[in-house]
């Protein structure tokens, strides 16, 4: 109960501030611009935010140099990928390097489908 009272806060709390503004899926990183895994995500995470421009939002955070928004997540570990509905819902989560094809079929089991712009 707590524990969803809280993500029912930390969404509201999301959206008041803009980070769920739009009335699009979401997906946010929490990583570092240091850390290897994040890294190596970071490219492909630019290549889903072009793909899918307008369909889907991708956002990072820089957990290192914004540690206060990190834990407004609840990270404990980085890289952390958080999957959110349109209406600022959290759907999943995942830690650790997250592949391309793997974030696509996650969002397909979650219900959504995304046409690819290039």
């Amino acid at each position: 109960m707590i524990k969803k009272l809280f993500l029912v806060t930390l969404s509201f709390c999301l959206l008041a501030t803009g980070v769920l503004a739009d009335n699009l899926p979401k997906l946010i990183d929490v990583g570092a611009d240091k850390c290897i895994p994040c890294i190596k995500m970071a490219p492909l995470l630019e290549q889903l935010k072009v793909d899918f421009s307008g369909q889907l939002e991708v956002v990072f955070i820089d957990a290192w140099k914004h540690r206060d928004e990190a834990a407004n997540y609840g990270v404990r570990m980085i890289p952390t990928q958080i999957f959110f509905a349109e209406n600022g819902s959290e759907l999943f989560r995942h830690t650790g390097f997250y592949a391309r094809e793997d974030i696509l079929q996650k969002w397909q089991e979650l219900g959504y489908s995304f046409k690819s712009k290039n």
